[in-house]
Formats: C-alpha cells, sequence, structure tokens
C-alpha cells in the first residue's frame, strides 16, 4: 500500500489555502487528509494549517495496529473535533479571523477496510470497476437537489455551488459524516478538494487511476484540472 499527494495553488489566486499531508501507519495502513481553507486575509490558511496539524499530529501519534473499526472510528472523528475547537477558539477574539474555517476531509486505509470522515464539500472516491463518490457534500446546492429545487447538471453551475453549509471551525461543534466500506487490494482512494472535483467527472477519475502508475495519479488529476481553467486551489491524495 502506498499513498502519494499533490497541491498546487491554480491559475488565478494569490495563495493556496488547500493542505495535505499523507503517510504510511504501520502495517498495511496508509492515512490521508485534505483541509482547504476559507476566511478573508490569510484567515483560510490559519483555518486550514491548524486543522491538518491537529488531525495529522493526532491520528499518527494514537493510532495502533490492533485497533479495531471502531477504535479507528473513534479516533478519526475526535481528531476532527478536536481541530474544530482549536480553529474555533483561535478565531475568538480576533476579528480578522472571524468566521474562518475549513473542509476536511480523511481516508484510513486499512488492509481491505476504508474509513472516510469528512466535513464540507472536499471529496472521497473508491476507484475499482467503477467510480463511487463515498462523500456526501455539504453545501447550499446539494440540499436544494436533495429537495427537488435543481437538477444534478444545476449543481456544479449553480450561482451558490460554493456556500458551504458545515465547515471545521465555524461553530462551537461540528458533526462530521463518516464512511466505512470494503476497498480492496486492486482499488484506489482518492482525496480532493473541490478545485480538482469541479473540473472532472467519474470518467475522467477512472481513467487517471487506469492509465497511469501510482505515484503519477495526484499529478495527472491536478494538471486535469489546471488544464480546464484552474480557478481554485487544487489538491489530491491517493491511497493505492
Amino acid at each position: 500500500m502506498n499513498v502519494f499527494s499533490e497541491t498546487n495553488i491554480g491559475l488565478s489566486r494569490a495563495e493556496n489555502q488547500d493542505r495535505v499531508k499523507v503517510t504510511i501507519l504501520g502495517n498495511n495502513a496508509a492515512f490521508a487528509v485534505i483541509c482547504d481553507g476559507m476566511g478573508g486575509e490569510n484567515a483560510g490558511s490559519v483555518a486550514s494549517e491548524k486543522a491538518i496539524n491537529v488531525i495529522y499530529d493526532r491520528v499518527t501519534k494514537v493510532y495502533r495496529d490492533d485497533y479495531d473499526e471502531k477504535s479507528v472510528k473513534n479516533l478519526l472523528i475526535s481528531a476532527v473535533t478536536t481541530a474544530n475547537a482549536v480553529v474555533f477558539d483561535d478565531a475568538l477574539g480576533d476579528d480578522e479571523k472571524a468566521g474562518m474555517g475549513t473542509t476536511c476531509v480523511l481516508a484510513l486505509k486499512k488492509d481491505n477496510m476504508l474509513h472516510v470522515v469528512s466535513v464540507g464539500d472536499s471529496r472521497v472516491y473508491l476507484v475499482n470497476d467503477t467510480v463511487r463518490q463515498i462523500t456526501k457534500d455539504h453545501t447550499m446546492v446539494m440540499k436544494m437537489y436533495e429537495n427537488g429545487e435543481i437538477t444534478k447538471e444545476e449543481l456544479k453551475v449553480h450561482p451558490q455551488r460554493n456556500y458551504i453549509t458545515k465547515a471545521v471551525g465555524v461553530s462551537e461543534m461540528v458533526v462530521p459524516d463518516y464512511f466505512e466500506v470494503a476497498a480492496d487490494d486492486g482499488s484506489a482512494v482518492i482525496l480532493c478538494s473541490d478545485g480538482l472535483s469541479n473540473y472532472c467527472e467519474d470518467e475522467d477519475l477512472y481513467r487517471a487511476v487506469k492509465e497511469s502508475k501510482p505515484e503519477e495519479i495526484a499529478g495527472k488529476l491536478v494538471k486535469f484540472a489546471l488544464d480546464g481553467g484552474g480557478n481554485d486551489n487544487v489538491t489530491v491524495a491517493v491511497i493505492i
């Protein structure tokens, strides 16, 4: 099992507020986390940097090879809720950081089981014979789609498509989504910020995985987003 990542500022942003960290954990386990910050000035970068450091440090320091599925779930969720408290507390009393926050998506693959936690609209996909989006976007347009107000085709072009309904650090408490799915040795796990998902379809992910060496997948997907316009920071991590 290997894990790779790549991030790029994109073609129209003044700074990269995305953060990514990846590592191999013990025997036959890999971990990746992406945070996509939001906030005025450099507040988005502050939020994503603080959140990813808290999450990565907690998971890598606490995780043990003998953890069962319940222990892994509790560890990942507690890492995100701890990060939420750190970011929220940092924004208190600082007007320049008021309202700052970050999306967060993390995946831990142990043997043939994939554990995913998400807040916001960064995503995890599982690619094998098909492409399956594991996470669900916490966005205004997703709520509208689920309510039948807009079509699936309108999700990517609606004026409110970037309005996030849940983020790390914005509120005192956050309840992240948790997913647990089987992922055999032939699967690729792709984590990404919306700087990628806004530009690609499932077939693009599938082709990148099937036509690339494992260490080239993340870079190929980043290039795909840049070639498509690259109007946002773009970040990709791959567990394979």
